[in-house]
C-alpha cells in the first residue's frame, strides 16, 4: 500500500510538469478508451452502457446501480454484506468482471463481491449480455461487466468532491480529479464509506446488529504520449475494507471481515499506419483476514497473488478484414489457513477476426486456448454478428462456447477440496433485436445455455463438503430493455429506462429451477429535470425465488430523490441532493431470514470546480 501511495505521489507530482508541454504531433483522440475490444468486436452483443448521470443516483455500492438499471440479480447477506450476481440465470462465478480489460474475478472463489466496488471511480460501466470467454477468459458465460476508466487529453481540469450523510450514521466522502493537456492525462479519486448500519428489521423487535462496515478506495490512472505513435498508460486501485458480518433472524452475528485488494496494470501501446501492439503487464493481490469471534485475536487467513502478461496484435488486413491476436500469460499464487500454498501457470492464445461484408453486415469470429498446469481448458469459439435494416432497425445473433476453471477453493479446500475436477464448459445461442427511432430504443434477446460439468459442492458420505462436476443445466430466456430521452424545451427533459428479464434455469437433474434465481425481474427509472431541479424513482420488482426446503417471496422496493444544482462563479457549481430508498417501507429479502433496511434517507452535497 506504501508503494502504491508513493508511486501515485510521483506522478501527481510529474503531471504540472508535462503540463507545460506543448502538444504532439500524433493527434489523439478527445477520449482514449480503457479496453478497445468492447468498442470493436461487440457487434452482435446486447451493450447497455451507465453513464455518470445514471451512477450518481446509485447507492453506495456497484450492486445497487446494477440492481436498478440492469437485468442482473443480486444476492445479499444484508446491506453492505457479500453480495454476489446472478446473470442469465447462471451463478456468481459465472459474471465476469473486467476492469479496464483484465479479468479480476478472484482466483479463490471465482466471484467479485459487488460491494467492494464504488461506481463513482469509473467513467463509465458497461453491461454485456451472453458468453465471453474468448476475449474475457474464465468465467464468461452468463454475461460480463466492464469497469471503465477513459481517459481525456483533450486540455482541461476538473475537480469533484461529493460528501453524504444518511441513516444508520452513514457517511461518505469521493474526491475526484481529471486533467489533460494533449500529451499527458490522469484521473484521480480517492472514497471513504462507513455505517453503523444499524438498521431495523421490520415487523420484529429485532435490528441489524454487528453490520458496521468501513472502507476505502483509492484510484490513480494516467496516460503519457511518449512519441507521435507511442503511449504509456498506468491503471491502479487500491481497497480496503473492515466490516463486521451481519447476523440475521435466527442467529445474532460476532463475525468480522478484513479485506485488501490492490491492483496495478501498465501499459505500452505503438500505434502504425495499419495496425496497433500493446504490450499488459499487471499486478493483483487479494488478501483477507476472517475473525470468527470479532472481539477475538484469532482469525483465518487467505492471500492469492496474480501477475499478467499480455502482448495484442491488432491489425486492418483490407478494407473488410481486422485481426486482432494476443498472447497472455498468468501465474496465480495463494497461501491461506484452509487452502495451503497453491500455484498455478495459465498461458492462452486468442485470435478474433473481424468481417465488415457491407455498410450493412459486420461479423466477427474468435478462437481461444488455455493451457494451464493444474488442467485441461476446452477451445472455445465465438461468433457474433449483426445486420442492420435502414437506421432503425438491428438484428443481432451470437453463438459461443465458453467456460470456467476450477478455483483455488474448489481444488485446494482442507477439508473437502476435489483434484479431479475439470473445467466448466458452456455452451449458448442469443439472437437480438434493436429498434432505434430518435430519443427511443429498444432491445429485445432471446438466448438459449446449455452448461455441463458444473462444479457444485455437496456433503459427501463423511459429512464434509465437497465440489463435484455434477451438473447439468439448461437456461433460457428473454430481456427487454427499452430507453427514452426526451428534451422537452431548453431547460427541461426527461429520461425513462426499463429493464424486464423472464429466466429459466433449470438442474436437467431434477428439472427444477435453481435457487436464488427469479423467473421475472423487471426495473424501471425516470428521471426530470427543469432548469436546476432534478427529480427521479426508481422501481425494482423481484419475482420469488427456490431455496433450499422452500420458496423466498419476491418484493418490490422503490427509491425517490431531488436534487437542486446551481452554478456559481467561474467553473463552480454545486448540486444538493436528498434520496429516499425503499420509499414504501417494504419488508423484504433477497437472501433468507437476511432482511434488507427500511426505509431511510441519504443526503449528499456535490461541488464541481
Amino acid at each position: 500500500m506504501k508503494r502504491a501511495i508513493t508511486a501515485i505521489a510521483f506522478l501527481l507530482s510529474i503531471s504540472g510538469h508535462v503540463s507545460a508541454q506543448d502538444k504532439p504531433l500524433w493527434e489523439l483522440d478527445e477520449v482514449v478508451v480503457s479496453d478497445t475490444r468492447l468498442k470493436n468486436y461487440t457487434e452482435g452483443h446486447k451493450l447497455s452502457r451507465l453513464k455518470d448521470s445514471t451512477i450518481q443516483r446509485s447507492g453506495t455500492f456497484l450492486t445497487a446501480l446494477l440492481a436498478f438499471n440492469s437485468n442482473l440479480y443480486f444476492k445479499e447477506n444484508g446491506f453492505g454484506m457479500v453480495s454476489s450476481p446472478a446473470f442469465r440465470g447462471t451463478n456468481a462465478s459465472h459474471t465476469a468482471v473486467i476492469w479496464n480489460g483484465i479479468n479480476i474475478n478472484s482466483p479463490l472463489n471465482g466471484q467479485v463481491d459487488f460491494n467492494t466496488i464504488n461506481p463513482f471511480n469509473y467513467s463509465s460501466v458497461d453491461i454485456r449480455s451472453g458468453g465471453g470467454s474468448v476475449q474475457f477468459g474464465t468465467g464468461a458465460i452468463g454475461g460480463s461487466v466492464h469497469l471503465n476508466n477513459d481517459l481525456r487529453f483533450e486540455t482541461h481540469f476538473d475537480n469533484r468532491i461529493l460528501a453524504g450523510y444518511g441513516s444508520f450514521d452513514t457517511k461518505k466522502v469521493n474526491y475526484g480529479q481529471n486533467f489533460g493537456n494533449g500529451r499527458w492525462s490522469h484521473n484521480f479519486g480517492i472514497n471513504y464509506t462507513t455505517s453503523d448500519n444499524d438498521y431495523k428489521y421490520l415487523e420484529t423487535d429485532n435490528r441489524n446488529r454487528n453490520g458496521e462496515f468501513q472502507n476505502v478506495t483509492l484510484n490513480f490512472n494516467a496516460g503519457y504520449v511518449l512519441s507521435d505513435k507511442n503511449l504509456l498508460r498506468l491503471y491502479h486501485q487500491s481497497f480496503i475494507g473492515d466490516r463486521n458480518l451481519s447476523g440475521n433472524l435466527v442467529t445474532q452475528g460476532r463475525s468480522r471481515y478484513e479485506d485488501n485488494h490492490y491492483r496495478t496494470q501498465l501499459e505500452w501501446v505503438s500505434l502504425g499506419k495499419t495496425s496497433t501492439s500493446k504490450l499488459k503487464l499487471a499486478y493483483l493481490y487479494e488478501g483477507f483476514n476472517y475473525f470468527e469471534n470479532k472481539d477475538s485475536a484469532i482469525f483465518s487467513e487467505g492471500n492469492v497473488t496474480t501477475l499478467l502478461a499480455r502482448y495484442a496484435y491488432d491489425i486492418k488486413l483490407s478494407d473488410a478484414f481486422r485481426l486482432n491476436s494476443f498472447l497472455e500469460y498468468n501465474h496465480f499464487k495463494g497461501g491461506g489457513s484452509s487452502f495451503g500454498d497453491p500455484q498455478r501457470n495459465d498461458v492462452s492464445l486468442t485470435a478474433l477476426l473481424k468481417h465488415e461484408v457491407s455498410e450493412v453486415f459486420v461479423y466477427n469470429f474468435g478462437l481461444r486456448k488455455d493451457f494451464s498446469s493444474d488442467f485441461s481448458s476446452p477451445l472455445v469459439f465465438s461468433l457474433d454478428g449483426e445486420y442492420t435494416v435502414g437506421d432503425h432497425y438491428g438484428l443481432q445473433l451470437s453463438a459461443s462456447r465458453n467456460f470456467r476453471m476450477p478455483t483455488f477453493n474448489d481444488f485446494y479446500w482442507k477439508p473437502g477440496g476435489n483434484l479431479d475436477l475439470v473445467p466448466e464448459s458452456s455452451y449458448q445461442i442469443d439472437l437480438g433485436q434493436r429498434l432505434e427511432f430518435g430519443a427511443a430504443r429498444f432491445n429485445l434477446n432471446g438466448y438459449y445455455i446449455a452448461t455441463d460439468d458444473m462444479i457444485r459442492w455437496l456433503p459427501n458420505g463423511s459429512d464434509i463438503w465437497s465440489p463435484s462436476n455434477i451438473d447439468a443445466v439448461r437456461i433460457y430466456g428473454l430481456e427487454g430493455e427499452l430507453a427514452l430521452a426526451y428534451p422537452i424545451q431548453r431547460k427541461q427533459n426527461i429520461e425513462f429506462k426499463a429493464n424486464y428479464a423472464y429466466t429459466v434455469s433449470e438442474d436437467l437433474a431434477t428439472d427444477k429451477q435453481l435457487i436464488y434465481v427469479p423467473f421475472h425481474k423487471a426495473n424501471a427509472s425516470i428521471a426530470y429535470n427543469l432548469s436546476h431541479v432534478g427529480l427521479f424513482y426508481q422501481h425494482l420488482y423481484t419475482g420469488p425465488v427456490s431455496i433450499i426446503g422452500g420458496e423466498l417471496e419476491g418484493y418490490q422496493v422503490a427509491n425517490a430523490g431531488i436534487t437542486y444544482s446551481q452554478k456559481l462563479k467561474g467553473k463552480l457549481q454545486y448540486s444538493l441532493g436528498l434520496t429516499l430508498n425503499n420509499l414504501f417501507n417494504t419488508y423484504y429479502e433477497n437472501v433468507a431470514l437476511r432482511p434488507m433496511p427500511n426505509r431511510n434517507i441519504q443526503t449528499q452535497l456535490l461541488l464541481n470546480f
